[in-house]
């Protein structure tokens, strides 16, 4: 996301600063066209902000395995110091990249608009502390700091380092397994989206408010996963697992690598068995009306397109 959006802004000619904390990161921001700030989320000042007009805020542990103060730390923490050194800073809007994770316990979710209830004490840490963040953030929303808070489900498309990597992972070790077939259905967010919702969200939109931003229509998880890969040229096995039995195993296997304080990813975790299993299709009418949000690419085009 931070990548994408970075390359985007430049494009249109603004002056884009980017946070770094490596100089990997700095050759990274710099091939893109911004510029590399030297800072990172457990400290970050007003002066390292400088004199900015608005800032995204897209940083998180998106991990679904590690340490409980991981989560904590990045998510939560780190996006209370963001606001606290953007206020002192005196920018004028504060864009939060959220997810739709916030509003999620385990159940299923079928057509739900932004007045569905936050999640602060989901059994899912990633979860659970997405929607703090997000409490933070609305709640900071007061006359000359504009904060908003986008939402998308399931990003996806070019330069995924998240979804794409684990998946890949899964198949070479033999690890991967459908869940209930894959057959849930869900939302999604081509990048492109994204970063189009984020360049309105610059100018349109209230402050204090939540927004879903989606592709067009909804697809199953089998779909969304079989056109990505397939377009890597990526075969995956059809092997399936229910999820009453996968939802134990997981635990399990999780318990197991607690007690062996391994620092691997166990092959199975809750959270993944869940985000498979569960439905989660969402509402992004409110976007439309408030943003004036419409989808700049279908979800078909993308997956034409689709590359690492």
């Amino acid at each position: 996301v931070g990548g994408a959006t970075l390359r985007h802004f430049v494009s249109l000619g603004h002056d884009v600063r980017a946070m770094s904390r490596s100089e990997r990161s700095d050759r990274a921001i710099e091939a893109g066209g911004g510029r590399a700030i030297r800072c990172d989320l457990e400290s970050v000042s007003a002066e390292e902000l400088g004199r900015v007009d608005a800032i995204v805020h897209c940083a998180a542990f998106v991990e679904d395995w590690g340490p409980r103060e991981a989560w904590e730390r990045v998510n939560v923490e780190g996006t209370r110091r963001m606001l606290e050194a953007a206020r002192a800073a005196s920018v004028g809007r504060f864009i939060h990249i959220g997810t739709e994770a916030a509003i999620v316990r385990g159940q299923h979710i079928e057509g739900a608009d932004e007045s569905y209830p936050l999640a602060p004490d989901s059994p899912y840490p990633y979860c659970a502390t997405k929607a703090k963040a997000e409490a933070l953030v609305v709640a900071a929303s007061r006359p000359g700091f504009d904060t908003m808070v986008l939402r998308p489900r399931l990003i996806w498309g070019p330069g995924d380092s998240t979804l794409l990597p684990k998946i890949e992972a899964m198949i070479q070790s033999g690890d991967w397994r459908w869940i209930d077939g894959g057959e849930v259905r869900t939302s999604t967010t081509h990048i492109d989206n994204l970063v189009h919702a984020i360049e309105l969200a610059l100018t349109n939109g209230r402050s204090g408010e939540a927004y879903f931003i989606l592709d067009a229509g909804q697809t199953t998880i089998r779909e969304m996963i079989t056109k990505m890969m397939g377009a890597l040229e990526i075969e995956i096995p059809d092997a399936t697992i229910a999820s009453w039995l996968a939802r134990p195993a997981a635990a399990l296997t999780e318990a197991l690598w607690r007690l062996l304080r391994r620092k691997d990813r166990p092959p199975l975790t809750r959270h993944a068995v869940m985000v498979m299993s569960r439905h989660c299709t969402l509402d992004g009418s409110k976007a439309e009306r408030d943003l004036g949000y419409r989808p700049v690419i279908t979800r078909e085009a993308g997956w034409a397109s689709f590359t690492r």
